[in-house]
């Protein structure tokens, strides 16, 4: 069942009514936007699939062009774009206008049938092309405050993690990505288990270390931590000669 109609005219909205669908589908979900073209199957009842999923939907958005009021069409009980608003607004569904371009000016009621002329009350949006990305945003927010389902399918949104659960984020990966709490390492790190690690972890080629102290190395290297109270002693040998000292 489609949360969003989307309505448009051939001719006069339909590329922005396609980039509406595609960016509110990604978000949302395919199945939560309905669009004419994309949403009825050949061999559907045209007719019948409109009104029954514009009574469906929670919001229909009207995209409307340059010439979308001077359209004669408007006035045609049988145009589709009229139909289907008037079919919305009947059952008490929200009609956004969606203005395409910067140049689309606001509706004007003396420029409608009267049946419409309340469209120009309403608060409208606008898709710019130019201006696509937080136009797009913009519209999918008012849309998923209108339809509470949809701010439960936003799929932008990050959630706060449920306590003890685990929760990454991968982003492009040339490999296996495996989440767990304890990771058995196989292939080159064979027999390497990772439990519960606090600190920085090497797991490759080599020796490793994992301890929060300070580390140190090399020939007289000497830590001590905590209360000592019986004295430390610290032999050390002769130093070794260097290669080159015999030249």
């Amino acid at each position: 069942m489609p949360d969003v109609f989307i309505n448009y005219r051939t001719g006069d909205g339909e590329k922005n009514a396609a980039v509406i669908d595609r960016e509110l589908s990604r978000r949302f979900g395919e199945d939560r936007i309905f669009r004419a073209s994309k949403s009825i199957k050949p061999g559907d009842r045209f007719a019948q699939e409109l009104l029954a999923n514009v009574r469906r939907s929670g919001v229909l958005l009207a995209v409307m062009g340059q010439g979308w009021s001077a359209s004669r069409a408007l006035y045609d009980e049988a145009d589709w774009v009229r139909r289907e608003i008037l079919e919305a607004l009947a059952c008490g569904i929200p009609v956004i206008p969606v203005l395409d371009g910067r140049k689309a000016e606001r509706l004007r009621a003396a420029d409608l049938p009267v049946e419409l002329a309340l469209l120009a009350e309403v608060q409208s949006l606008r898709l710019d092309l130019q201006n696509a990305l937080p136009d797009l945003e913009r519209i999918g927010d008012a849309v998923a405050d209108l339809v509470p389902a949809l701010r439960d399918a936003d799929r932008t949104v990050r959630r706060t993690p449920e306590p003890g659960s685990v929760t990454n984020t991968a982003e492009t990966v040339n490999g296996t990505v495996t989440q767990a709490r304890d990771v058995a390492v196989t292939g080159d790190l064979a027999g390497t288990v990772v439990k519960g690690s606090q600190a920085a972890l090497h797991t490759g080629k080599g020796d490793i270390h994992h301890h929060d102290g300070p580390q140190f190395t090399g020939d007289g290297a000497t830590y001590v931590a905590g209360t000592n109270r019986g004295g430390i002693r610290h032999q050390f040998g002769g130093s070794r000669r260097r290669e080159d000292d015999a030249r």
